[in-house]
């Protein structure tokens, strides 16, 4: 059929209702001959005649009577259906599934549940912690915070911050070892290493000195596959280790550990709230992104900057 079979079922029904082709076609911005075919077309694929035609006038059949009732009833249904949904998705209800990295998720946006749960207690949550990719569509998410950069084109990526990189050692470590003043000095330390679950890799260290991530020949190296442990360590003195700033924000607020270089935050590097491409937002996620950025913003986090380039 040349029109979609809802659409024709609407001609039909329009053409009952004022029993012109013409004005019909006026209603829908089409021509009348556009209608006729349509109808006429209709006709030949039920194998039913609906409409007596005459020079003047048009009448339904008894089954077209039949065929107008059951029309009508199915169009209703679905303008009544289509309006529930966008009623509900302009409404700050139901449920949110997130997918969380599991340091940003516990110390970023776990804190901001409490009172974005009392702003809007009919939105809920299912919230997964996880660092490997996640494919939000084939799992059903709504929602996804994850850094780097996406290649998916079913996705949005809206950026919430950069990423700035920090390296640390703890006030013991300092008093106790000559701090590195440049990339050239590091391999003299000890290195606490972040090392990625889903691949393996050793993540390397970035210097502001420096053009290209390096890996110094340490040597002593401690492995981990927790963000949140690469300060842990850090802190009870067992060598330098760089941090997201989102992981050494507290401990630095702490004085446990203290930045020893110059915060780097690489262009390339980012965090970014990541959803569905689709028409229509659903107000719950909209609305939970929008706090997420203000909570950001009361921490001087924006798209542009982070609070450890003040630093």
């Amino acid at each position: 059929m040349a029109m979609d079979k809802l659409r024709v079922l609407k001609l039909f029904a329009s053409c009952c209702d004022t029993g012109s082709f013409v004005d019909t076609a006026r209603l829908f911005g089409i021509s009348a001959s556009t209608v006729s075919k349509a109808l006429s077309r209709l006709e030949t694929d039920l194998g039913l005649q609906l409409f007596q035609r005459s020079t003047r006038s048009m009448h339904l059949t008894d089954v077209g009577e039949q065929y107008l009732g059951t029309a009508k009833n199915v169009i209703a249904e679905l303008e009544e259906c289509e309006d529930n949904l966008k009623s509900q998705n302009a409404q700050a209800t139901g449920l949110i599934r997130l997918t969380l990295p599991i340091s940003y998720g516990r110390l970023y946006i776990r804190p901001m549940l409490k009172t974005f749960c009392e702003a809007y207690p009919d939105i809920r949550f299912d919230i997964q912690y996880d660092d490997a990719y996640v494919d939000m569509i084939e799992n059903g998410f709504d929602l996804c915070i994850r850094s780097g950069t996406i290649q998916d084109s079913r996705l949005v990526a809206r950026k919430l911050s950069p990423m700035s990189m920090l390296i640390c050692a703890s006030p013991d470590y300092i008093q106790s070892t000559p701090i590195p003043l440049s990339a050239a000095e590091f391999s003299s330390h000890p290195w606490i290493r972040f090392r990625f679950k889903q691949t393996g890799r050793v993540m390397p260290t970035m210097s502001s000195d420096s053009d290209e991530a390096i890996m110094p020949d340490t040597k002593r190296d401690f492995i981990v596959d927790d963000g949140e442990t690469l300060a842990e360590l850090c802190a009870d003195g067992l060598g330098l280790t760089q941090l997201p700033h989102f992981i050494a924000r507290n401990w630095l607020m702490s004085k446990k550990i203290v930045s020893i270089q110059p915060v780097l935050t690489p262009k390339s590097m980012g965090i970014y709230a990541i959803y569905p491409r689709r028409n229509y937002m659903p107000a719950r996620v909209r609305l939970f992104i929008e706090h997420i950025k203000t909570c950001l913003a009361e921490m001087q986090e924006t798209p542009e900057r982070t609070w450890a380039q003040d630093l």
